[in-house]
């Protein structure tokens, strides 16, 4: 009789239930029984090796050291970045605040709310549309008016007693900033409200607003334009006066008209360091003859160099750029039909005219799907209201 080989008691005990069916005598076949043996070992020891390798933060069967980011630019395991320089100490600091901000989680509450924030100089003149587009939906908005140049006269009721302390404002300048902040102060004293929309007085919404509470809520990110433009109108603006903190190669441009959520609201409000380095150096008249306007480029550029994976690159805020002048394309009474608002409405894909004349375009895509742009556009003059209320009651466009 053959010795009996001295195999570990887990794989016995598995070979005896196996055969315990009563069969006829068999030539055991000692190959495969090897390689079962071999392939347990490695098993065991893949599993037993990275516990008690502390620099061992990853591995198939330990997942908790593994370094997951969703969003856009999705990475795994990805070592932290390499500062091309020393920071400042009130970079580290900045940074700290940032990082942990980043690090939180909204709010959470039974309604979330959609904060419609009216940058304007007086009267709104589509508030009978934007009434229109908030009837029936209590609860789930609120707004708030920043009138820089006169009280306005409200005609809905859903913007009577919204309106904040304001102060004047002026095209160009770091005023319109300031007033952007005001607004995102007074939202965010709400804890209820999760995102933030930046409109002006010649804004109208594009779409019901189901869909735009929809849109804005079910995604993670916040639409904030931010792109790249290397002629006189984009990085002929940076000012080095703005170093070490803002460099050139960090320097961006994108539309005003923002719209974001809580975590980065509450980023905005907390920064000190980039605002003021725009404030001081971002301005129009600089040295050169030349102009810089901080409402187009501080916040694509804090949050290009903050959380570059966070922002959308687009702004759900419909603009017309293509005439290619300082302000862009207003829109009449006669412009106003059906085919417009279906086109603005259905637009997958961004924009951004650049100084060389060249237009880029940016497909407005989240999650590996395409998706239309646009939840509200501009400038549409205040002839054009009637025939708005019109389309937005009888179509469904909208």
């Amino acid at each position: 009789m053959k010795k009996e080989l001295a195999w570990p008691q887990f794989i016995r005990n598995h070979l005896i239930m196996v055969g315990s069916r009563p069969r006829s005598h068999l030539k055991r076949p000692n190959w495969i029984i090897v390689l079962v043996f071999i392939v347990c070992f490695f098993l065991i020891a893949a599993y037993i090796y990275p516990l008690r390798t502390p620099s061992s933060t990853c591995s198939f069967f330990n997942a908790q050291g593994c370094s997951f980011v969703g969003g856009r630019g999705s990475t795994y395991s990805r070592p932290p970045p390499v500062q091309a320089r020393q920071l400042t100490d009130a970079e580290v600091e900045s940074r700290v605040v940032i990082n942990e901000i980043l690090k939180y989680y909204s709010v959470q509450t039974k309604v979330p709310k959609v904060a419609f924030m009216f940058l304007t100089p007086g009267s709104l003149p589509f508030e009978k549309l934007w009434h229109m587009f908030f009837q029936g939906h209590e609860g789930k908005f609120t707004v708030y008016v920043h009138a820089s140049k006169e009280k306005p006269v409200h005609v809905s009721s859903y913007f009577v007693g919204r309106d904040i302390h304001s102060e004047p404002v002026t095209w160009g300048k770091v005023s319109m900033v300031e007033a952007e902040r005001r607004l995102l102060a007074n939202a965010l004293l709400d804890p209820d409200n999760q995102h933030f929309v930046l409109l002006s007085d010649s804004c109208i919404p594009v779409r019901r607003f189901d869909f735009v509470y929809n849109y804005l809520l079910l995604t993670s990110v916040s639409f904030i334009d931010s792109y790249v433009d290397l002629g006189p109108h984009g990085n002929g603006r940076y000012v080095e006066r703005m170093l070490p903190e803002v460099e050139k190669k960090d320097f961006r441009k994108g539309s005003q008209w923002f719209s974001m959520k809580r975590q980065h609201a509450i980023i905005t409000m907390a920064d000190s360091l980039y605002f003021t380095k725009f404030k001081h150096h971002c301005r129009p008249n600089m040295e050169g003859n030349r102009n810089c306007y901080s409402d187009e480029h501080y916040l694509p550029t804090f949050f290009n160099m903050v959380d570059p994976g966070g922002i959308a690159n687009w702004s759900v805020t419909y603009v017309d750029w293509s005439e290619r002048k300082w302000h862009p394309r207003s829109f009449r009474a006669h412009d106003i039909t059906y085919q417009l608002m279906k086109k603005i409405a259905y637009i997958d894909e961004s924009p951004h005219y650049t100084s060389d004349a060249k237009r880029t375009v940016t497909p407005c895509e989240l999650n590996g799907s395409k998706r239309s742009c646009y939840l509200f556009a501009r400038k549409f003059y205040p002839e054009t209201q009637d025939r708005l209320i019109k389309l937005f009651s009888n179509s469904t466009t909208f």
